[in-house]
């Protein structure tokens, strides 16, 4: 069984729906698991053991699109996906009039209240797809103060990923923040922002792990933002949520020290990529730093590797996942305007999964990027890039 959510916005499955969540977690499971290991060994049986190895992913993609078995798993996949949503939307739509009430009740108690803006224009980008093969998206909206996009988020990523976020979806956050508090110490963020934010699942340990900072988090959708703030204010947490395209930040230059991202940049064109960069640096206090959890890029894996990452692009409703793995990470943000010399990128075990000194051992022990980084199995390691502004 996998764990549930423990805030006070936690919805209580029937015992049906439990089942069926228990079902589509373990289906999942097998699929990105022991079905992926076998796809894995079957292509390079058939179509590598005579030293023929593919020149990059599409090679990979081409050789694999005829082969059955790909075909099976890309069908699972793709169902299994589906199913994701099927196993917990009834759950929502039978809670949903109780949880906005208990949503505007916490939010009101904690005077925790989004910013929204009524006339606000959420991008085609996000409007004209429903990513990730979420039935509406992220963005759309089913009643006055709806929160139902939120609660569907918190209530399937544990269904999606098979406990691999830690504790409340918080383990990249608690990764991120805690890197940054133990391998840069020098910097002692006093005002953070989290950009695309969801329903801030990675936002709240940076106020965690940073009590004293101001924490600021954006995003585009109005239910996910009204959820976010309630699950945030139901945790104890203080933060700022604001209605905001990323590619145009509604603050003052040279305002924070940090500004994150997880899961992010793959979901944006990259017109939007290069513009959010930009904006990043702009907002950055002189040495601030931008931190952007994410997928390697396509030149830093193996041809295997880039073809297994970027499935997404190709059957899971992802369209700019592909084009932003196949950029040059250092010379989006060199564009943008940070120095070449301060660009790093590392691949982190999860932090909330071990002790603290094991974290550390293992981020010092690591030597490029593999079949773990990024996938979800046993092992996992989340990738990250970051870069600093130049320092006054």
């Amino acid at each position: 069984m996998f764990k549930k959510i423990s805030h006070e916005m936690a919805l209580e499955p029937s015992r049906d729906e439990q089942s069926r969540q228990n079902f589509v977690a373990a289906l999942r499971s097998h699929v990105l698991g022991d079905m992926a290991e076998t796809m894995r060994e079957r292509y390079f049986e058939r179509y590598e053991s005579a030293g023929n190895k593919a020149a990059d992913g599409p090679a990979v993609h081409d050789r694999m699109q005829g082969d059955n078995y790909f075909r099976f798993y890309s069908s699972m996949r793709y169902n299994a996906q589906e199913m994701v949503f099927r196993s917990v939307i009834p759950q929502v739509e039978r809670n949903l009039d109780d949880l906005i009430d208990q949503a505007a009740g916490l939010r009101a108690k904690h005077d925790q209240e989004p910013a929204l803006e009524p006339e606000f224009a959420v991008p085609d980008s996000v409007t004209k797809l429903d990513v990730h093969l979420a039935p509406g998206g992220y963005h759309t909206e089913y009643a006055a103060g709806d929160i139902a996009a939120g609660a569907i988020y918190d209530n399937s990523i544990n269904v999606f990923a098979f406990n691999q976020m830690g504790r409340d979806l918080s383990d990249i956050g608690h990764t991120m923040a805690n890197y940054v508090r133990l391998q840069l110490p020098d910097l002692k963020p006093a005002k953070i922002l989290d950009c695309g934010c969801t329903i801030g699942c990675n936002t709240v340990p940076w106020k965690q792990v940073f009590p004293d900072a101001e924490v600021d988090a954006i995003d585009v959708s109005a239910p996910l933002l009204r959820y976010a703030a309630a699950r945030a204010a139901s945790m104890g947490a203080e933060i700022n949520f604001q209605q905001m395209n990323a590619t145009a930040l509604d603050y003052p230059d040279n305002t924070f020290d940090v500004v994150f991202s997880s899961m992010f940049l793959h979901e944006l064109p990259l017109k939007d990529i290069r513009a959010y960069l930009k904006e990043a640096h702009r907002v950055l206090k002189p040495g601030g730093l931008l931190l952007t959890m994410e997928l390697p890029p396509n030149s830093g894996v193996e041809p295997y590797e880039q073809f297994y990452l970027d499935w997404d692009c190709y059957y899971n409703n992802e369209p700019f996942y592909k084009p932003f793995r196949d950029q040059d990470y250092t010379e989006l943000c060199t564009t943008a305007g940070f120095p070449a010399g301060n660009y790093f990128e590392f691949a982190a075990p999860r932090y909330t999964y071990m002790d603290e000194a094991d974290f550390i051992a293992e981020l010092n022990q690591q030597n490029g990027f593999d079949d773990h980084t990024g996938t979800l199995r046993d092992g996992l390691r989340w990738y990250a890039f970051g870069t600093r502004k130049v320092a006054a």
